[in-house]
């Protein structure tokens, strides 16, 4: 059954950022030998429970669309599955599930599905970046000659799981490249909650690391105070600062991690609210500011400011009521420059911003 109005945290009729989840396959047209082997050493870690977690669900029937949501929502469930994971994994059931007989009909089925998990959540940068992705290696595949459709069919699938199966091992990867960056010792800043850093920390603290975290308050929603109540229970010192404390806190911080919601071609970042102002009050300090983010916030957006985004808002409780006439500003995200930002740590390795920059627009030429 498909998720109404109601069940979706953020719903928008407009029509979603025309964005691409752009990886090192998309420029052999394959998963490379090594980044395949990369991925497959930092998840040599994961449990036989954690391996049935991951098992793919039943495919979900019908083929026009109608049960990709489904399949989408069974996939969002679960815990170590990001919206982008979920969706490819529910693009890769349409085309098992599928009755098409040529690669067009089975371009227009997907285009359809990718559609509609597309406006589930138009402000989703990774969603949209995931499904624009699944559908240009449809494309590429459409144009290549095969002497069966059956065989260019499982090559979709074969190539949609392996994706898939890479993107759910992002995180224990990016995990497993930051650990050279936390000395002991060290305090480190945190930004509202990111499940890729709350993976970096529960690493670092499994490899009995000595460290204690600042973590912010993180309005419009408060994420920060569930992020802290996750790193307390790794046994982690933590204390929580309110949001306009960054600066006064800044000088007892040696580093700060940060998540993304999308890494754009400048080499900037597209995060939580208050990111950049933490950027730059870290800037003029000289302390690093490493994002850790999953290649599939990879995006073609190139924000000219702060107002150059499609808007994602969240309501805000004061505590106490707001007089007539006062407007509030609901906006739940900002974008922070690349001059601002030290490394991007990533599935595909450690980058500057300039080298994000520069293959995402030598790509897209």
């Amino acid at each position: 059954m498909e998720l109404d109005a109601a069940q979706n945290p953020n719903p928008n009729p407009d029509p979603p950022i025309s964005a691409y989840y752009q990886t090192r396959a998309d420029h052999h047209a394959v998963v490379s030998s090594d980044w395949l082997a990369h991925a497959a050493a930092a998840a040599s870690s994961v449990t036989d429970a954690d391996a049935d977690a991951e098992a793919a669900p039943p495919p979900s029937p019908g083929g026009n669309g109608g049960g990709v949501i489904e399949e989408f929502n069974i996939w969002r469930r679960k815990p170590e599955a990001a919206e982008a994971v979920a969706a490819i994994m529910a693009l890769t059931a349409v085309i098992r599930s599928s009755r098409a007989t040529t690669m067009m009909e089975l371009e227009i089925e997907l285009k359809k599905a990718s559609d509609k998990l597309k406006s589930w959540d138009a402000t989703s940068i990774s969603l949209s970046a995931a499904c624009d992705l699944f559908m240009r290696f449809v494309t590429r595949t459409s144009h290549l000659e095969h002497e069966k459709f059956d065989a260019a069919k499982s090559r979709l699938i074969e190539r949609g799981e392996k994706f898939g199966e890479i993107s759910l091992k992002a995180r224990k990867t990016i995990a497993m490249l930051s650990q050279d960056f936390i000395l002991d010792g060290c305090t480190m800043l945190v930004h509202g909650y990111s499940r890729v850093v709350l993976e970096i920390l529960k690493l670092a603290a499994s490899n009995r690391k000595l460290f204690r975290v600042l973590c912010t308050e993180g309005r419009p929603d408060r994420t920060g105070l569930r992020m802290s109540n996750e790193i307390a229970a790794l046994g982690i010192p933590v204390k929580v600062l309110i949001d306009s404390a960054v600066a006064y806190s800044m000088d007892e911080v040696d580093m700060i991690f940060v998540g993304a919601d999308g890494v754009v071609e400048s080499g900037g970042i597209i995060n939580m609210m208050g990111t950049y102002q933490i950027a730059l009050v870290a800037h003029s300090m000289n302390k690093p500011l490493y994002v850790a983010a999953e290649s599939y916030k990879f995006a073609r957006l190139y924000p000219l400011d702060q107002k150059d985004m499609t808007p994602a808002h969240r309501p805000i409780d004061f505590g106490v009521p707001v007089p007539a006439g006062v407007e509030i500003e609901t906006s739940a995200r900002d974008y922070t420059p690349p001059q601002y930002l030290t490394l991007l740590l990533t599935d595909l390795g450690v980058l500057t911003p300039s080298v994000v920059s520069d293959e995402l627009i030598q790509l897209y030429l």
